[in-house]
């Protein structure tokens, strides 16, 4: 049985963070889908796995795990009951955290300690120790805001605005955007890579796909609306979905992933308390 349990992140931490979450998996072998996504802050708890990448790289569930951001579906495997606290990084988290580019990490996982050293260890055996999740969720809060704690540098104007360009329209022109931010395609272009990992056009089809995947699930009907119409047909809406949620919409409508239904689910429930990229996504 999957479980996942969402909190909004604090108004400190909005411009960070996405939201903060505990994943629990109490049955046998697991192997589920997670559609593509933003980066990500994990801390095993318990249990071992591992997540399989479109490219066939494989990586161990690190006891605290950076997950960059992804732009295809992976896999996550376990052999039996996993827990895991973590939460999500919005792109100018990632720059605060990382001062790397986010492309050189895309469909990537790396051991924490490479960071921080053996001192995140002591972040998660406290985790361990409190075990209700209304506990780790506020020592998770001040734990991020002690992470992110040194802003230099990270882009909150440029992600803003970005952001902002994602949300305002059901099919994204990178002509708006240009516009907008005063930059050459090129100069736009290489600052999506940076902070989002990937150029504009495709963050651009990452979340009209995961949008239109989040109404499915929720079996709401696309025809019609501005957001059915940014796709050229069913075979495009069916391709889209699939390249970035690794499922079709008929396996969307019967919740065939779970994990990814109660992504979907869990994140919606947050709506209002943190932007739409987040829960209509």
């Amino acid at each position: 049985m999957i479980n996942v349990q969402y909190q909004a992140p604090t108004e400190q931490l909005q411009q960070l963070v996405s939201s903060l979450y505990r994943f629990d998996y109490s049955g046998h072998a697991l192997r589920e889908v997670e559609r593509a996504d933003r980066a990500q802050f994990r801390i095993m708890l318990y249990g071992q796995g591992s997540y399989r990448f479109a490219d066939g790289n494989e990586y161990p569930t690190y006891p605290v795990t950076v997950i960059g951001p992804t732009t295809r579906p992976f896999e996550a495997i376990a052999s039996g009951p996993v827990s895991i606290f973590g939460w999500g990084m919005l792109p100018a988290g990632w720059a605060a955290l990382m001062g790397a580019e986010a492309e050189n990490w895309i469909d990537k996982a790396f051991d924490a300690r490479r960071i921080f050293g053996d001192t995140i260890m002591d972040l998660r055996e406290e985790l361990i120790a409190l075990a209700e999740p209304a506990a780790q969720f506020a020592l998770g809060e001040a734990a991020a805001a002690e992470i992110y704690r040194n802003l230099d540098g990270a882009p909150f104007e440029f992600t803003a605005m970005v952001d902002r360009w994602l949300v305002d329209d059901s099919d994204p022109d990178v002509d708006v955007l240009i516009a907008e931010s005063g930059l050459s395609p090129r100069q736009l272009e290489r600052m999506t890579k940076r902070y989002y990992g990937m150029p504009p056009k495709k963050l651009s089809r990452k979340y009209r796909a995961l949008r239109a995947a989040n109404r499915i699930a929720h079996g709401d009907s696309l025809d019609n609306s501005d957001l059915g119409l940014a796709f050229y047909d069913q075979s495009h809406l069916t391709r889209e979905v699939k390249q970035f949620t690794g499922l079709t919409p008929g396996q969307l409508r019967a919740g065939t992933s779970k994990l990814t239904t109660a992504t979907m689910m869990g994140r919606s429930a947050l709506g209002g308390k943190v932007s739409p990229l987040i829960s209509d996504s």
